[in-house]
């Protein structure tokens, strides 16, 4: 007998080896081996396993078996080697990805006390104040709870647990307890919850597909608060019904605390959280554990579409429009929304992209019926849209003589009547730090970055200025580098100057701020949110990290303080971006009883960017932007592949972007090519970046052919080190 086996090497090959007959029963497609290559042995995956020789010539011998749990099934792997074709990357180094790094799966987690009610008839029976108030505390809940969660009601807690265990009470179990970083997931109970008419239909239709085993995408279009997590929910629970398992991809599971807590409290230890921060011994447990059918459910990120769960029936892909779906490195550049679709394919599942805001290439799908429409187009229970007050900065400026003020007269206004009526202002500011930039009066010139050659953030909680790209740092200057002047000034604002600005007019306002500096990891964003939920935060500040996924029926104010950011940035997605944002932002005001509102800021309050998303006009937009689209030939339209050069050395980068470009000389019909040109931003970390794009028509889509035949150009004739890479993205999420 024979198995190909995959390595986690530079290989777009897989290599064939001998299995000695003490393991021919033991090997099977999806082991791991140690096998002889060069001159060591390394572990490599089993990925096809066979009667006859296919070479001539000696042939290795495996050398042991390091698992005999298969960590991946045929399914899996035909999913590796499409991701490896697609995205340009050697079969071993997208194995690599698919499976967890350094997969131990003889890991046995430590296990731990729970405690599960019984018997609720026994009250008559308990005796001591330690078991009475256990007793009555169980009585409350269904599912097990950790003994030493019962602490706070008695030291002796065991004791009194066991003592109850002896009348029949209650029953000990012994549970593994396997790390969790998302162990403070906002938990809520099931409710009882009356679907409307929208979502028994979109249900009803998911619910056909999951019967029939077949693949079948949906595009699940819900205004903001429209309860789309409930339609998840439902739609999970009929896949548990016939049998089948599913996977929740949420853009970054550390800011929904919320959705992930929901699916927690609703399917129990039916649920696992999947995310690169588990632990490398956590990972290898619940991989095995979901190879064994232990888990049904898995949310999680990106990552979360390879978990290897038996009999897949549902994928849900929730803000399926965000770029954290896409991976930005290492190598496969892959985008889970294509590989969750292409699974669907594979595996004959369901798949639901859903969004508020969806991606235009979703909405261009939908329109050519490639995917089917679900529609939410109300809000949930009596919540009603909010209305919205666009504010135009210039003609405030215009009006008060005062120029560059951070906040209008009217949002201010609001946010006193919502702090005086005990309701709570969501705030989006989409830059953090305090300034973002440190400029000279005197001559312009402005403190840059050494590594990067970009503007420093000044950030007032350690008073550093700071680089947001290569976390470089500095004391701040105390006078202009280039022309020795002490004129120098702080200008720009940041979401640190916007919560000290409030807490000088609102000195009585409970005020917490939620982005990178603030809440740098997952427990703290998600105690930042118990705080707001609690209403303990009268205001909450942040970046776009509260503009999803937060869903507080007491935030009744949203203010968009600059809504112009990022707008004119020389990307094609620019205008996409910043239309989902203010919409998706807007989205999370009024979403219970009380009547929301949203106060828009903006610069250019006639773009018509500005004015479709002040609107809420979603479909107005997305026809203007597809035919804009259209006419420039970008997505959805076309396929681009970026090919990015970097090196130290810029005259290098210069000559080595020039030869590839040489090299697409006269491309075949339907191919266009831009540049060389820099990337925008030129010099990061020390390395000067230039870009090369292709464009492929989808009418003759040959943009695969003409990649492969440059990689092996390249490959052959450039030599790439740590000084020189190259840098391929297949569908780039942004030309920045």
């Amino acid at each position: 007998m024979f198995a190909d086996i995959s390595f986690p090497i530079s290989s777009f090959q897989v290599f064939s080896y001998e299995i000695p007959p003490s393991l021919i029963n033991d090997i099977h497609v999806g082991s791991i081996v140690n096998a002889p290559f060069s001159t060591r042995n390394i572990q490599g995956i089993v990925v096809d396993k066979y009667e006859e020789k296919k070479y001539v010539g000696n042939i290795k011998e495996i050398d042991s078996l390091v698992d005999g749990r298969p960590v991946i099934d045929k399914s899996l792997w035909k999913l590796t080697k499409w991701m490896s074709s697609y995205y340009n990357t050697p079969i071993g180094l997208t194995a690599k990805t698919v499976l967890p790094s350094k997969l131990i799966t003889t890991y046995t987690p430590p296990s731990k006390n729970f405690v599960q009610l019984t018997d609720k008839s026994l009250s008559y029976d308990i005796k001591g104040s330690a078991q009475k108030k256990i007793y009555e505390y169980l009585q409350h809940h269904n599912e097990p709870l950790p003994v030493s969660d019962l602490k706070n009601l008695t030291p002796s807690a065991l004791s009194a647990c066991k003592a109850l265990q002896t009348k029949g009470a209650v029953k000990l179990i012994k549970k593994p307890v396997v790390p969790n970083p998302y162990n403070l997931l906002m938990l809520n109970r099931d409710r009882k919850i009356i679907l409307t008419n929208d979502q028994q239909k979109a249900i009803k239709q998911i619910n056909n597909s999951l019967k029939k085993d077949k693949f079948d995408p949906f595009l699940l279009h819900g205004v903001t608060g429209s309860g789309k997590t409930e339609v998840f929910i439902e739609s999970v629970k009929n896949a548990i019904k016939f049998g089948k398992s599913a996977i929740v991809l949420l853009p970054e599971i550390s800011i929904t605390p919320q959705i992930a807590g929901r699916f927690k409290s609703v399917f129990g230890d039916k649920v696992a959280v999947w995310h690169s921060k588990l632990t490398q011994s956590s990972r290898g447990w619940i991989w095995k554990k979901i190879c064994e059918g232990d888990y049904k459910i898995i949310v999680g990120a990106r990552s979360a579409i390879f978990s290897p769960l038996k009999n897949l029936g549902l994928i849900i892909v929730d803000e399926e429009q965000e770029n954290a779906f896409k991976q930005s490195a290492p190598d496969p550049k892959y985008h889970a929304r294509e590989v969750a679709l292409m699974r669907g394919k594979i595996n004959d599942c369901a798949v639901i992209l859903s969004s508020a805001t969806p991606s235009i290439e979703s909405y261009y799908n939908y329109k050519n019926k490639k995917l089917k429409y679900l529609e939410l187009p109300k809000r949930f229970g009596s919540a009603k849209l909010p209305k919205i007050h666009l504010i135009d900065m210039i003609e405030e400026s215009k009006k008060t003589e005062e120029f560059g003020v951070i906040f209008s007269r009217f949002l201010l206004e609001k946010i006193d009547d919502r702090l005086k009526k005990n309701e709570q202002i969501i705030l989006l500011h989409n830059r953090r730090g305090f300034a973002p930039v440190l400029r000279c009066n005197d001559c312009g010139d402005i403190i840059l970055c050494p590594h990067c050659k970009l503007s420093l953030t000044y950030h007032k909680t350690d008073k550093k200025m700071k680089c947001h790209f290569c976390n470089h740092n500095e004391n701040p200057k105390d006078k202009c580098f280039k022309c020795d002047s002490t004129n120098i000034q702080l200008g720009g604002t940041g979401t640190q100057k916007i919560e000290s600005e409030l807490k000088n007019i609102f000195h009585k306002a409970s005020i917490g701020r939620l982005d990178l500096d603030s809440a740098p990891t997952a427990s703290k964003i998600t105690k930042t949110l118990e705080k707001f939920s609690n209403k303990e935060i009268d205001i909450l500040i942040g970046t776009q990290m509260i503009a999803k996924g937060l869903d507080f029926s007491n935030a009744t104010l949203v203010g968009i303080t600059n809504a112009d950011t990022g707008l004119f940035l020389p990307d094609f997605r620019s205008g996409e971006k910043t239309f989902q944002l203010i919409y998706q932002a807007a989205g999370r005001a009024g979403r219970g009883e009380k009547k929301g509102e949203v106060v828009i800021q903006s610069y250019n309050s006639e773009n018509q960017i500005i004015q479709h998303a002040s609107n809420l006009d979603l479909r107005t937009y997305y026809e203007q932007c597809l035919i804009e689209r259209e006419e420039l030939n970008y997505p959805p339209f076309s396929w681009l592949v970026r090919i990015e050069i970097k090196g130290k050395d810029r005259e290098k980068v210069l000559k080595t972007i020039n030869k590839l470009r040489a090299k697409l000389f006269n491309p075949p019909k339907g191919i266009e090519i831009l540049g060389p040109a820099p990337c925008y931003r030129e010099r990061l970390k020390d390395y000067y970046r230039m870009q090369i794009v292709i464009k492929s028509n989808k009418a003759t889509d040959k943009s695969g052919l003409v990649l492969k035949e440059l990689y092996k150009k390249a490959t052959n004739d450039i030599n790439f080190s740590n000084s020189l890479k190259l840098n391929i993205d297949v569908n780039p999420v942004s030309l920045l």
